[in-house]
């Protein structure tokens, strides 16, 4: 039998239509404490701006209120898009985090800026800053989480000695090779780009080079998972996420879509689909089951980060239980 590798949690805090930021805001911290009880690893939110159907743009702050009430699993960002940010920020964000829950904070970093040009040019104020700039600006940023030395001027404060873990994130090999020669975790963005998913797990692997940070490479990627009590339902559960990319791509963002049943797709929106969301699981408990294997066995990946852009809130919750349950989460935890 093949041994189970940990599940964590990506929420994006969807709004669905119908809905507002602060229900969504509020279900997020309502599945954070369903996944805690469930056996989840992790539970990472994501930095997104100028998104109608995402709620997580203060990210550091949704994490913190989706924390609260949890007692054991971790919770951190997929990610933050440093180049939006001073680093001193991000590093007095997340050590405020790791003071409220010390030794369970992850940070997540990545170099696209997560909006469009618009947004991006209002949070820098200027574009002169590059995501050519990312590896000076990570190794800025865990300068930052060292223990200060006396008479250090410049410090983060809280940041400076807390225990966060940093992760890259990436869906090319820029950032499999960052992660890999810093010697740091690295994630990939397989849940809506990935196509060099096994270009990029590849070149971590082999140009890993152990760090005070990490003995050995860990890989985890993300994977969409809509499970329900039959392939039927899940199949209907999934058209909300596949309409909500159409329309992204099309430039027509907007809240997420109530799912539709015998929805059909144009065949170039269903090329596009087929190829941004392949790496997803879609069906009722057997199904699901034999899909997070054939993943795991494909990829060799160390954990994966599960994504569900579901529009009914008990339906996702329902979802994330289903996949505990066929995965043993229960029995890892124990």
């Amino acid at each position: 039998m093949q041994s189970m590798i940990p599940l964590s949690i990506l929420d994006l805090s969807p709004i669905p239509e119908g809905s507002d930021a602060g229900q969504a805001l509020r279900h997020s911290r309502d599945l954070a404490r369903h996944a805690d009880a469930l056996g989840y690893r992790r539970f990472w939110m994501a930095e997104h701006h100028n998104m109608p159907g995402i709620a997580s743009a203060a990210t550091a702050v949704a994490l913190a209120h989706a924390a609260e009430g949890t007692r054991r699993i971790r919770i951190g960002a997929g990610g933050i898009m440093l180049p939006n940010h001073a680093p001193l920020v991000i590093a007095e964000q997340f050590g405020t985090l790791a003071a409220l829950y010390p030794g369970r904070v992850d940070l997540g970093l990545g170099r696209a800026p997560g909006t469009d040009q618009v947004a991006a040019r209002a949070l820098r104020r200027n574009l002169s800053g590059s995501s050519d700039d990312f590896p000076q600006d990570v190794a800025e940023l865990l300068e930052y989480f060292r223990p200060a030395d006396p008479g250090q001027p410049l410090r983060a404060v809280p940041g400076a000695g807390e225990a966060v873990d940093v992760w890259i994130l990436g869906s090319s090999t820029f950032g499999a090779q960052l992660a890999a020669y810093m010697g740091l975790p690295y994630a990939f963005a397989s849940h809506f780009a990935p196509a060099q998913m096994r270009d990029a797990i590849g070149v971590y692997r082999d140009r890993f080079r152990p760090s005070a940070y990490l003995a050995a490479p860990h890989v985890m990627i993300g994977v969409n998972v809509f499970a329900a009590d039959t392939d039927a339902q899940a199949r209907v559960l999934f058209t909300s996420l596949q309409q909500a990319f159409v329309n992204l791509r099309s430039g027509r963002a907007g809240k997420l879509p109530a799912p539709v049943e015998g929805l059909q797709f144009d065949r170039y929106a269903q090329a596009m689909l087929d190829n941004a969301l392949s790496c997803s699981v879609v069906g009722g408990p057997e199904t699901v089951r034999q899909g997070i294997a054939d993943i795991v066995a494909r990829t060799g990946a160390d954990e994966l980060m599960v994504t569900a852009q579901i529009h009914d809130h008990a339906a996702r919750l329902r979802s994330f239980s289903i996949l505990a349950e066929v995965h043993a989460l229960a029995d890892m935890a124990a």
